[in-house]
């Protein structure tokens, strides 16, 4: 018996990060069917943080009652620039590239943000660039090869690649055939989500040194990109009353799906991921989140794939992979040197006094194993 449960709960993470993977992917295809339905993107964005907020809020009050995080203006700070590059700006522009370019083309540059953010690291100081160890150049070759591979995938098609015999298209209007324009407009708003969410793991990252609470911090962020979608919302559809209105339809299921789901339950599930395996665990299952996608695309929205297409998102995907091995192998060498200096300055130790030829002494400290 004790068995199965070991084995129950070794499965428990990846089940679950695939889990949130078909979340992503089901979630961005359900943005192409309602923007196909004629519902404003912005608008989709407000309410998905507004639902968002009303998850997080009492999650983060249960969860953090008793550590009484403290909330000081310059957190309130940090927060609202989590809210726009990490929520609010970022899925604007992850939403129109999803129209102009489709969910594949989309979906492909968000393997581009360890690349985006490993050169934005460096430029801060926040990360060394150690061109002379193995682990530095793969983090080099690897962001050199995701760029390449964006290049490749927005500007080089070749022949159409049929995978079904038979497919649904979902969308009810017609789409373009020649939207090679599109896909390169489309492709900058993508390559504008990445720098948009990089520069938010960064603020991230030093909002957490100070401020350890994520369900707090989760929930102040979704407040705050709610307030910044509504007010952008507002100043784009001004007058325009009925792109608030929502019936028993598939944009009220888009709404509370991304509310409640790809952003709520998604947060939780990856903190406790992110927990339990790390951060580098939790990265590794993002390629599957582009394999759900154009699988999806291609049966269910009728999106077109080119050997082009697949050529840039084999090559996106190997430099994601050397940046995250890079990584990877830095942090482990880190942990390590970490626990063998611990384990030395835990040790008692005692004084050796050594008197040289010319009268001098020397004093050295000796670890006592």
């Amino acid at each position: 018996m004790s068995s199965i449960f070991n084995l129950i709960d070794g499965i428990k993470a990846p089940i679950l990060m695939v889990l949130i993977q078909i979340a992503y992917a089901v979630n961005t295809i359900l943005y192409k069917l309602v923007a196909n339905e004629g519902m404003s993107l912005c608008v989709l964005v407000a309410y998905r943080y507004l639902f968002a907020s009303i998850f997080m809020v009492p999650l983060a009050y249960f969860v953090d009652r008793k550590k009484k995080p403290k909330i000081t203006a310059q957190v309130l700070v940090q927060a609202f620039l989590c809210g726009l590059f990490g929520a609010s700006l970022q899925q604007n522009l992850y939403a129109e590239a999803v129209i102009l370019s489709g969910v594949t083309y989309a979906t492909v540059m968000f393997n581009l943000i360890p690349a985006v953010t490993f050169i934005l690291a460096v430029c801060f100081g926040l990360e060394r660039l150690k061109i002379g160890t193995l682990t530095g150049k793969a983090k080099v070759i690897g962001t050199i090869m995701g760029i390449s591979g964006a290049m490749i995938l927005t500007f080089y098609k070749s022949i159409e690649i049929h995978i079904w015999s038979t497919h649904v298209n979902l969308l009810k209007h017609t789409q373009p055939q020649n939207v090679s324009s599109h896909n390169i407009w489309g492709s900058f708003l993508a390559l504008g989500t990445c720098l948009s969410f990089s520069i938010w793991l960064i603020i991230q990252a030093k909002m957490g040194e100070k401020f350890p609470w994520h369900y707090t911090s989760a929930a102040l962020m979704s407040v705050m990109a709610s307030i910044q979608a509504i007010i952008y919302a507002l100043c784009m559809e001004r007058g325009d009353w009925n792109q608030w209105k929502i019936g028993w339809d598939i944009k009220l299921f888009t709404v509370v799906f991304s509310g409640f789901v790809a952003s709520g339950i998604v947060w939780v599930s990856i903190a406790w991921c992110v927990r339990i395996k790390g951060p580098l665990y939790a990265s590794v299952f993002n390629p599957l989140f582009l394999v759900l996608v154009v699988i999806g695309g291609s049966l269910l929205l009728d999106e077109k794939l080119y050997l082009g297409s697949v050529i840039g998102s084999l090559i996106i995907v190997i430099g994601l992979y050397f940046v995250l091995w890079g990584k990877g192998r830095e942090l482990k060498k880190t942990i390590e040197q970490k626990q063998t200096t611990d384990l030395v300055e835990d040790q008692p130790s005692k004084i050796i006094t050594t008197k040289l030829e010319d009268d001098k002494s020397v004093e050295i400290v000796v670890a006592v194993r």
